[in-house]
């Protein structure tokens, strides 16, 4: 599997690897020696939780050098009036006959509770290429679909303001 990510995300990835493994680690390593020191380790509970932040961090570390050493290289290609890549959408619900904004990113930055949605959400994966004006359909499981409408595109660019999701 290859995750498709952007050199800003990589970037950004290598940035929270080093802090991970440069700065967490050591600490982490430190504060699981100073509650070995506590004493018997059966009921040491202080021992138990910095164990656990260790692994946690040795866990994401694994995680952020697999996501990097799989991940493919992509860039944003889509013509001016076409959605994109990073770009801000305006899109009307035609069910609740409503509008909504959302702006499309890469998995790694995808946050919904604040209009952040990924380009292979099914409605982002659907929305990528369309027009202002065009009508399409959502297909969110088999039984559940709905249709929308492209109301505005506000090009963007992937300019690193959007963080990466914690890990």
């Amino acid at each position: 599997m290859h995750n498709e990510l952007t050199e800003i995300d990589i970037q950004k990835m290598k940035e929270e690897l080093d802090y991970r493994r440069i700065t967490l680690r050591p600490q982490l390593l430190e504060e699981v020696k100073v509650a070995r020191s506590f004493g018997d380790l059966s009921e040491n509970f202080e021992y138990k939780a910095a164990k656990q932040e260790k692994n946690k961090n040795e866990k994401c570390i694994r995680f952020l050098e697999n996501m990097i050493k799989t991940a493919v290289v992509i860039r944003d290609n889509s013509d001016a009036d076409t959605v994109g890549l990073y770009d801000k959408v305006t899109v009307y619900l035609e069910e609740d006959d409503e509008e909504e904004t959302w702006q499309i990113v890469t998995t790694v930055r995808q946050d919904v509770l604040h209009g952040l949605i990924s380009k292979e959400s099914p409605m982002g994966s659907v929305l990528m290429g369309k027009k202002v004006g065009e009508r399409f359909f959502v297909q969110v499981s088999p039984d559940y679909g709905y249709y929308a409408q492209v109301r505005a595109i506000e090009k963007g660019t992937d300019d690193g303001s959007v963080a990466l999701n914690r890990y």
